[in-house]
């Protein structure tokens, strides 16, 4: 991991320490606000000028329009300002306009940008658009009965989508029995290649991708079981999960920048869920400063992602966690926490 990772140069947590970002019950001071709040407009203003030249073709959520739509549509539930939901309609349509028409993932496929329309529609008091999106979102599960069970490219990406809707629109827009339906199929899945590869000694469910094991979230076990297992509410879950969270200030602060998918905001989501989950404000603490880190954005010397103004690799996806700094307690990492 050093040489993947900056040493943390950080202190960990004591009262002194955080007084500078929050107070006694959480809240943020004003002064780091509104250092959170003027670099957030700083780097919109970087990430208008550099998707100039982005792919055009791009309609996904991960790299493309559909992520820098959900990243205005995000500011506007943040901030309020009408402006922002309009700027993520123009980039709707873009998205609209070139979908892949082989991928029902929501960060890869055509599931994302219809769900991502169908909010922003909505909250523009479209109904019609908005009903049809969601139409075309229920015909996706039928393009590829052999669709991969993972996140990135399958089954458990398109449950994100359904459920995204739902919550976003406060009702049940999408049936329960269809997203049943999906998670009986992840289900199935998952057992039938237990038994083949003979894993149920250990494991009921096994997942693959290009025949090979994942354990993480993008392409692996824990982003399928994440979605299969969040009421299960098991304290040795959360012991784990503590000490992951160890590890990642220890090695959090990747050379591989300062996104979602390969950086520090991503990573800081970690300490966000944990803070919200068991109120410790050490995790309050370590999310501020690796908010801090990226305040910095490009002057710790790490690499330039393919896509550097996207939702997952670059750019937007640091002004989206910078935005949900803001109010700590409504944080959820996009494509993944709902």
């Amino acid at each position: 991991m050093a040489q993947r990772a900056l040493p943390n140069p950080y202190a960990d947590y004591n009262k002194s320490l955080a007084a500078a970002f929050f107070d006694a019950a959480g809240r943020l001071t004003p002064e780091f606000s509104q250092r959170l709040n003027n670099k957030i407009r700083d780097l919109l203003q970087q990430m208008e000028r550099g998707l100039k030249s982005a792919d055009p073709r791009d309609c996904t959520v991960y790299t493309g329009w559909a992520g820098i739509a959900a990243l205005y549509l995000h500011l506007y539930n943040v901030y309020g300002d009408p402006g922002y939901l309009h700027t993520a309609h123009d980039y709707v349509k873009k998205s609209l306009s070139c979908l892949t028409k082989r991928s029902i993932t929501f960060l890869c496929g055509d599931a994302g940008p219809l769900a991502v329309a169908a909010v922003v529609f909505h909250k523009l008091q479209n109904e019609k658009q908005a009903e049809d999106c969601i139409s075309r979102l229920l015909q996706l599960n039928k393009l590829d009965p052999r669709a991969a069970d993972e996140l990135l490219y399958g089954r458990v990406g398109y449950i994100y989508a359904l459920l995204f809707v739902n919550r976003s629109f406060g009702q049940e827009r999408v049936p329960q029995s269809h997203i049943q339906q999906v998670c009986d199929m992840i289900l199935a899945s998952g057992e039938n290649l237990a038994k083949k590869r003979n894993f149920t000694a250990k494991t009921p469910l096994m997942y693959e991708w290009y025949q090979e094991y994942y354990v993480g979230a993008a392409h692996g076990l824990a982003g399928i079981y994440y979605y299969l297992m969040q009421v299960f509410n098991e304290p040795q879950y959360l012991s784990d999960a503590l000490q992951c969270s160890e590890v990642i200030w220890k090695f959090g602060l990747l050379k591989k920048g300062y996104g979602l998918c390969h950086g520090a905001a991503g990573n800081a989501y970690a300490f966000l869920a944990l803070y919200n989950l068991t109120q410790d404000v050490k995790f309050l603490y370590r999310a501020c400063k690796f908010a801090e880190w990226c305040l910095d954005y490009g002057e710790h010397g790490c690499r330039t992602p393919d896509t550097p103004f996207s939702l997952f690799e670059g750019m937007a996806g640091t002004i989206y966690f910078l935005a949900d700094m803001l109010v700590p307690p409504k944080a959820k990492f996009p494509a993944f926490e709902l």
